[in-house]
């Protein structure tokens, strides 16, 4: 079993940055990926960034792509989410993910556990 939480969520004006960490216990041995969603009232849960165990390989959506960053170390102690030029469109709760598959995935349904998430406001 594997058990992730996350933190550092908060309130920020549009243009500044958080960084969200996901700490990272249990069996995390044969977890391949860890990834970030998140998930806005009234919307799907949607892909934000993964990143591949070992040989670091990471994904973004195309929203994000310039602005975050996903980071950690092969150990998956913790995994980073580094969010900067925020805007109010990325308001909403942000999960990281654990997916032990070595085929990276963008669906939330592919990824095996989950953490209880962490609340992001950008006001204008």
């Amino acid at each position: 079993q594997v058990h992730l939480a996350e933190s550092g969520g908060g309130l920020v004006q549009a243009g500044g940055s958080l960084r969200l960490s996901c700490a990272v216990s249990g069996r995390a041995f044969n977890m391949y990926h860890m990834g970030w969603f998140r998930q806005a009232p009234g919307k799907e849960r949607e892909f934000v960034a993964a990143k591949r165990r070992y040989n670091g390989y990471t994904s973004y959506a195309d929203s994000v792509k310039g602005r975050f960053t996903i980071s950690g170390d092969n150990a998956w102690n913790t995994v980073y989410l580094q969010m900067n030029n925020l805007k109010p469109e990325d308001t909403a709760i942000y999960y990281c993910a654990a997916r032990s598959s070595e085929v990276l995935s963008t669906e939330p349904t592919a990824y095996d556990n989950w953490g209880q998430g962490t609340q992001v406001t950008v006001s204008s």
